[in-house]
């Protein structure tokens, strides 16, 4: 897998998707716990437009 884009809808949802080289795709939420799975269907948030792509350093501030 390559690495992950990261983003954050407007409700504080935060999520990444990481896309293979294949182009396999897979999708994790951020929860107390940590990163889970999420259903493939919120892909389709990333191009929402009240939907933001987080910077490097914006994932690093993360309470992960």
């Amino acid at each position: 897998m390559s690495e992950a884009n990261v983003y954050k809808t407007a409700s504080g949802m935060v999520f990444r998707v990481w896309e293979s080289l294949e182009g396999q795709l897979r999708v994790e939420a951020l929860k107390p716990v940590g990163w889970v799975a999420a259903p493939i269907g919120l892909i389709g948030l990333r191009v929402a437009p009240t939907t933001v792509r987080l910077t490097a350093r914006q994932v690093l501030r993360l309470p992960i």
